[in-house]
């Protein structure tokens, strides 16, 4: 019996111990708040402004406005989706202030 019992507790002990797939800081869904992209699923950490608060959001579609790269992590529009490119003409005062914005095209259709 005391067999058992500890074998019980040792499985009880090994199943809280499993971390959760969607973590507090790591794995965030969209909408919750963030502070940098690597903590989102989607890989964008999205706000409007410079005074509100980020929060993880989808990547840009197809001939949705887009920023290619982000030196913080926080993005003002999202990087685009998986296959999608975002054409914009990048300069160095865009990449510090964060306003280098484009469009998201699909590079395979345009050259069709």
């Amino acid at each position: 019996m005391e067999k058992i019992l500890v074998l019980l507790l040792v499985t009880l002990a090994v199943a809280y111990a499993v971390p959760d797939p969607r973590g507090i800081i790591m794995n965030l869904e969209e909408g919750e708040l963030c502070m940098n992209s690597a903590q989102c699923k989607s890989k964008c950490c999205h706000r409007a402004s410079g005074l509100s608060l980020a929060r993880c959001a989808p990547k840009a579609s197809e001939n949705s406005e887009c920023s290619a790269k982000t030196l913080y992590g926080v993005y003002y529009k999202c990087p685009c989706e998986r296959g999608l490119t975002c054409e914009v003409d990048k300069s160095i005062v865009g990449s510090i202030t964060n306003t280098n914005f484009g469009f998201c095209r699909d590079q395979s259709r345009s050259r069709e």
